[in-house]
């Protein structure tokens, strides 16, 4: 939280004031009765009542000054609110080490479904793309709020030859650009990239993430599959484990978020996080009034309860 006009909170030099004269009043008039009156007069000196009935109306009463003086100094806090516009392009590697089934049923069906659900829990206002890549790039279906073109384009997912992790990062952020291009306005970017293995061909990762860095669009990469990932080349069992550093790299190198995913559980579960991340925004919102309101109910509080109390107001 933050302060608008913190100048006001000397507001509370007064109030830390009026706390000590109060305890100070306390002791004088503890040391009077002590003086003055005999052991037998004590205790009709002094009430019976709890103690605390005695001091908690004047201690809201100070509390309430307290958050008086804190909403002169207007204070404002982060809030999550949704985002109005974005644009998202879902990058999925469909490469032959997808068909893996370490991940039931397989590591690119389960990727299909969830990325599925992915793009259906986006707000209607969002631009969402979806580019596939193996050996190279393809863009299946181009940003815009049409998510019945989008789940049309992650359904129609084959796989290929090859992994190129930084072409698929290119032609993501050029459908990212173009858009804005036609539309004038920088509305927010991010790529979301699904990823099992290691760049084998095309453009480096490095390239990309610099790029990508450059027209501030973050990549939130998700590494998916398990280390004992094999697929049958030929009659052969070869090996595709999952190859988490190489992605959070690129994630890392774009202000993103690097996630793994070694179940379809899993991973529905990070794509639940890049939805909330994409769909909100962190924006300062104006509490003064809240804090104004809880001023006046304590003093309101602090009164009630020595009328009901002491027949007086504190």
């Amino acid at each position: 939280m933050s302060l608008a006009s913190p100048v006001w909170l000397w507001l509370l030099v007064p109030v830390a004031v009026l706390a000590a004269l109060y305890l100070l009043s306390l002791k004088r008039r503890s040391a009077y009765a002590v003086r003055f009156a005999t052991l037998p007069m004590l205790e009709r000196l002094v009430p019976r009542r709890a103690a605390w009935r005695r001091h908690l109306p004047a201690a809201l009463l100070l509390v309430a000054f307290a958050a008086l003086s804190v909403a002169a100094a207007r204070p404002q806090a982060d809030v999550r609110v949704p985002r109005e516009r974005a644009t998202v392009m879902v990058a999925i590697d469909v490469s032959l080490s997808m068909k893996a089934t370490d991940v039931s049923p397989s590591r690119l069906s389960a990727a299909r479904d969830a990325a599925k659900r992915f793009i259906d829990q986006l707000p209607d206002t969002f631009n969402v793309g979806v580019v596939e890549f193996a050996g190279t790039a393809t863009v299946l279906a181009p940003p815009r709020p049409d998510k019945d073109a989008a789940l049309d384009a992650v359904g129609a997912l084959q796989l290929q030859e090859g992994t190129a992790i930084g072409e698929g990062v290119y032609s993501s952020l050029d459908q990212i650009t173009a858009l804005q291009r036609r539309e004038g306005a920088k509305v927010p970017g991010r790529i979301v990239l699904l990823s099992d293995g290691t760049t084998t061909m095309g453009r480096a990762n490095a390239g990309a993430a610099q790029q990508a860095a450059e027209d501030d669009v973050p990549v939130s990469t998700i590494a998916y599959g398990t280390q004992n990932g094999v697929v049958d080349v030929e009659g052969q069992q070869v090996p595709v484990p999952v190859d988490p550093p190489s992605l959070a790299q690129l994630a890392q190198a774009t202000d993103g978020t690097a996630y793994t995913a070694d179940t379809a559980s899993r991973l529905d579960q990070v794509y639940d996080d890049i939805g909330d991340s994409i769909g909100y925004r962190t924006a300062e919102r104006d509490v003064t009034p809240w804090f104004v309101a809880a001023g006046l109910l304590l003093a309101m509080v602090a009164a009630g309860l020595s009328l009901r109390w002491f027949a007086r107001f504190p």
